[in-house]
């Protein structure tokens, strides 16, 4: 029970405003006993000066102390109050409204006060509860040479009572709004969650085949707005990734399934015939070799993108010379090139020291030239161009192909990209898996660089990779 959101919310709510109506009734009553215990005490202070005014009015009167005191507590006396009057020496000169369960006796002579009464409780001698509250006074008349001793009682029965009465009320009252306090929680609780069980139920039925279903927002306002709106971008999120995760495989499948196709064939044409000759078995090696190497280049860039998006590719970072690993790049290329006919120029400024992955740095500048060696025309040339540029070092391949269709310029670093929806090997990426220009830019990244299409009209495509001498470590 105590697992559900809506039962601690409860619970929580009606601890807390239990504990503050608890505290709420403690003030109360203790500032309405206090009200009421103060008022008894300050009747009993209005009784022992009235009392003194009394007495020496009668005693201006010629009365004697004796007559005086029994006139005084006999106008002062009531139901609620005893008024006893003695002499200086403690004898009992008048009381009235004697109550006779009560036991007056008077405090230490020597601690009465002159000037203010002093306040005590005493309880009858027969019931502890029945208490009494007594105000003593020395009143000392020297117009008249007389001292008194003035005790004033009244009952706080009724006082205890009435508060007896308000305990009574609050213990009824407080378990019974407690217990309203937990409906009305649990009420507001569930109320206030239903969008909760909604978005659960609703999140409960996505999955892989209809990751195009949302939560229902009811107020984009709130904080359970918010958490659903959150939660649909993350669905986009996933959403967008799988859709890349499917294309992936299809492009990758593609991929590895063409050049499998080719080496099947070849193969099988070579054994259709128990006899061949030379030159047919070399031929049909030849195309064997040539997509087996297709085929591991193909699953060599796939396994470095993937290592790329986990994050578990190591680049390993040391000093080198750039321009060294260019030129390097440029004559392993011309191989290629001469087969082509097409020829490399490179101008390439002398002494750029840079820090990086040499390995990472050279497969870059090989991409570029692999990919202008491809679209290069027979008899047409490649430039090279590695120059310092404030504090960056550009590195710039050109070709003289047919250009970029302004239409495919924004994809064309996406992975297994082509420029025609039907992903054919014709166009931009004839010949090749679409990988290349991925790696260009994520190794670019990796040294805090990056990779751009520079210019692409006929008859020159040029791209363009910026790296900052002060790569930072990723």
């Amino acid at each position: 029970m105590m697992h559900s959101l809506r039962a601690r919310l409860t619970v929580w709510y009606v601890s807390i405003f239990g504990a503050v109506l608890i505290a709420v009734c403690l003030a109360i009553y203790a500032l309405l006993g206090r009200a009421l215990y103060s008022r008894v005490d300050e009747n009993l202070v209005a009784v022992t000066r009235i009392a003194i005014t009394s007495l020496s009015n009668d005693l201006a009167e010629g009365q004697s102390p004796a007559d005086a005191a029994k006139s005084t507590a006999s106008e002062l006396a009531s139901d609620q109050a005893v008024l006893a009057i003695y002499n200086e020496r403690g004898d009992l000169l008048a009381a009235e409204g004697h109550d006779e369960d009560l036991e007056i006796r008077l405090p230490a002579m020597d601690s009465i006060p002159d000037d203010e009464p002093l306040l005590f409780t005493v309880a009858e001698s027969d019931d502890a509860d029945d208490r009494h509250r007594m105000a003593a006074l020395r009143a000392r008349l020297p117009a008249h040479a007389t001292t008194f001793l003035i005790l004033a009682s009244s009952d706080l029965e009724r006082t205890d009572d009435e508060l007896a009465s308000l305990r009574q009320i609050l213990l009824f009252v407080v378990p019974a709004a407690l217990v309203l306090a937990g409906f009305v929680g649990w009420f507001l609780a569930r109320r206030s969650l239903s969008p909760v069980r909604h978005m659960a139920s609703r999140a409960r039925r996505i999955g892989v085949g209809n990751l195009g279903e949302r939560l229902p927002v009811s107020n984009p306002g709130d904080e359970l707005g918010q958490l659903a709106g959150t939660f649909n971008e993350l669905l986009d999120r996933l959403g967008a990734s799988f859709a890349q995760q499917r294309q992936f495989m299809a492009d990758a499948s593609h991929e590895l399934r063409t050049p499998v196709a080719t080496m099947r064939t070849a193969a099988g044409v070579a054994l259709q015939q128990p006899r061949r000759s030379e030159e047919e078995y070399r031929e049909a090696l030849q195309v064997i070799e040539g997509q087996s190497a297709r085929l591991t280049r193909v699953v060599e860039d796939m396994f470095t993108l993937a290592r790329a998006d986990s994050g578990n590719y190591p680049v390993r970072r040391a000093p080198l010379y750039l321009d060294e690993m260019v030129h390097d790049a440029v004559r392993a290329a011309r191989v290629l090139a001469a087969e082509r006919r097409v020829s490399i120029e490179a101008a390439v400024a002398a002494d750029l020291p840079f820090t990086g992955d040499e390995d990472l740095l050279r497969r870059m500048v090989g991409n570029l030239l692999d990919n202008a060696l491809r679209y290069a025309p027979p008899d047409s040339v490649v430039r090279v161009t590695l120059q310092p540029d404030r504090d960056a070092l550009v590195i710039a391949v050109s070709d003289a192909g047919p250009g970029v269709p302004a239409d495919a310029r924004p994809q064309i670093f996406e992975r297994f990209y082509r420029g025609d929806p039907a992903r054919t090997r014709s166009g931009l990426e004839a010949g090749g898996a679409g990988l290349g220009l991925a790696i260009v830019r994520w190794i670019a990244r990796q040294h805090g660089g990056d990779v751009a299409l520079d210019e692409s009209t006929p008859p020159a495509t040029t791209f363009r990779i910026v790296l900052p001498r002060g790569a930072p470590h990723s």
